[in-house]
């Protein structure tokens, strides 16, 4: 529309100077070498307009056939770059489909008509990981270190390789080394935290923290939690030979994530031996609305080391008010009332706890009431133990398929900073399952004591004794680690195994012990 506009505006503009012309009359006289030549003004400038024309026509082919070599080249070049463009495309479709053959032959395509192109080694050095030749790889990305524009993605390649082949070295000096180049890069950030935290070096991780933080890498209530799990980490190594720089750090901690269960725990029992017992029951109190654990009860209900077992159990009743009689609350209630000898309140504590499923710990604990009260080898006591071997597990720290009964500030697999967490194991294995109607009366059970000692090498999980590696779950817990977890007997005494009887058993046996059973 506006070039429609313009041309006619032009066209106007020309029809009125030629009127103007024509209205205006004059003549034009060219001396020149003793020749003179009139004209009229109109064929004049008719004459100068042609002779421009021929001029400008003249000077397009002259100009041609001197640009003409670098026109070539020029067209040349432009035509291998899109060859190579289009190379590049098929090779990373290629390496996006896992065609390791096609995904090298279009790198090399690539590489001969693009030249140091950094997506053609980047496509070449792709196109050898999907081909398993590390070395060839390896190779391209160091060529790209070499080119400062790319030297952060080739160190990139190379950590990614270095940790395939497992050189934690030199990983972490490529990580280290992206994290100087480019300070905002996510991943060389986290590798270098993961790096300092598996090194201890938790003041190092701290100021990692804090930079990301800064950069914006990170939101900050992560940042905030990050750093508190830090400076646990720091006050727990601290905790036994630097008493003082462990409670200053904690106290960070707990400013900083007062719903960390591990901090809280660990202040409390620093303050309690410095005799700060009103500040340590404010901060385990906090926790402990927060979120119930027993590690908070057992530190609360220790807080003051001459305490009697009837002061403890009046903690514990504190413990249950403020969270309303979590089952945490509960056990906590039972275990203090068990030291009290006060079995009719841990039994009245336990109650809601047995309407359902009982958990392990639950069970156990109705293990050692009836233990107390009816002596060792009671019938009860050893029927709550084997109602422990098929009982939901308890909530344990859990971080990337590890289970542990002890909070770590790193995942033990992945290095992954704040990775535990408190909850209940995926069950794997169903419960036992109820006598059904058809059926006339409950298999028996026969108890077998077995020496309590340590599992065989092979029986034993990897990793730390307090570790048990999961595949999606925990194992379900048997009967005899369960008793030896809880240690309801005295050390050395044998552990129960309960075992099914055979069902081929006697029948008048069968009804004579289900009498003298109920009759117990």
């Amino acid at each position: 529309m506006w070039r429609a506009l313009a041309f006619l505006a032009l066209l106007a503009v020309a029809a009125y100077g030629a009127t103007w012309v024509a209205d205006h009359p004059g003549s034009v006289t060219i001396v020149w070498n003793g020749y003179e030549v009139a004209t009229s003004l109109a064929i004049a400038l008719i004459g100068v307009l042609i002779a421009a024309i021929v001029v400008g026509f003249i000077w397009a082919i002259v100009r041609g056939l001197i640009t003409l070599p670098e026109a070539l080249v020029r067209g040349s070049r432009d035509r291998r770059r899109a060859k190579g463009y289009s190379a590049l495309s098929r090779g990373m479709v290629a390496v996006g489909s896992g065609d390791p053959m096609a995904a090298r032959r279009h790198a090399n395509d690539a590489e001969r008509l693009l030249g140091a192109e950094p997506l053609a080694l980047l496509l070449k050095a792709q196109a050898a990981q999907i081909s398993g030749d590390r070395e060839a790889a390896e190779s391209a990305f160091q060529r790209m270190v070499d080119d400062p524009e790319t030297r952060v993605l080739g160190l990139r390649g190379l950590f990614v390789e270095a940790r395939r082949r497992e050189d934690d070295a030199s990983a972490r000096a490529y990580a280290a080394e992206a994290a100087r180049l480019a300070p905002s890069v996510t991943w060389a950030n986290e590798a270098v935290l993961e790096a300092q935290c598996a090194d201890g070096d938790w003041s190092g991780a701290t100021e990692t923290v804090e930079r990301r933080a800064s950069l914006g890498l990170i939101e900050k209530g992560v940042a905030r939690r990050q750093r508190a799990v830090l400076l646990t980490a720091a006050a727990q190594e601290r905790e036994a030979g630097e008493p003082e720089a462990a409670t200053e750090r904690v106290l960070r901690a707990v400013k900083l994530a007062p719903d960390l269960v591990p901090a809280a725990a660990l202040a409390g029992r620093l303050l309690a031996r410095r005799g700060d017992l009103r500040k340590a029951a404010k901060i385990v109190e906090a926790a402990w609305r927060a979120g119930p654990h027993p590690d908070l009860a057992k530190t609360y209900m220790t807080l003051r080391t001459g305490d009697s077992v009837r002061d403890r159990l009046s903690r514990a009743e504190t413990l249950a008010r403020l969270s309303s009689w979590h089952p945490e609350a509960r056990l906590a209630m039972a275990q203090a009332a068990y030291e009290a000898r006060e079995f009719a309140q841990a039994r009245e504590a336990l109650a809601p706890l047995l309407a359902d499923r009982p958990s392990v710990r639950t069970c156990l604990a109705m293990a050692r009431l009836e233990e107390a009260e009816h002596g060792a080898g009671a019938a009860r006591s050893r029927e709550w133990l084997g109602r422990a071997a098929h009982a939901p597990r308890d909530a344990l720290w859990i971080a990337d398929g590890i289970a542990s009964e002890r909070w770590a500030p790193i995942s033990p697999i992945t290095g992954r900073l704040d990775a535990f967490v408190w909850k209940t194991p995926t069950e794997v294995l169903a419960g036992p399952s109820e006598t059904r109607p058809d059926e006339p009366e409950a298999q028996e059970e026969t108890v077998l004591p077995i020496e309590a000692a340590k599992p065989t090498e092979a029986a034993m999980p990897a990793g730390p004794p307090s570790t048990i590696a999961l595949n999606g779950a925990t194992p379900v817990a048997t009967a005899a680690s369960a008793a030896a977890t809880s240690n309801p007997m005295p050390a050395g005494a044998t552990t129960p195994v309960v075992l099914p009887m055979p069902k081929t058993v006697d029948k008048a046996t069968d009804n004579a012990d289900g009498k003298a059973r109920r009759a117990v």
